[in-house]
């Protein structure tokens, strides 16, 4: 499972696509990087939030690994 963080609703959109179609293709790719990369399947469950500002916010910042 894996949280794609974004700062505004308009890039959570975008990030979907239409249809899912956007955010599909993005889970395809890096689950076939994973599993290169780890040598066995796996499954990828991809999820958009909005956590307005974050970037703003040390404690944040660090919670996501940077």
């Amino acid at each position: 499972s894996a949280d794609i963080i974004v700062n505004r609703n308009s890039q959570k959109g975008i990030l979907i696509g239409k249809g899912g179609k956007a955010i599909k293709k993005l889970g395809k790719n890096a689950r076939e990087v994973i599993e290169d990369f780890v040598g066995k399947k796996v499954y990828l469950d991809l999820h958009v939030k909005v956590r307005e500002k974050w970037r703003e916010d040390p404690s944040r910042v660090r919670h996501y690994g940077y």
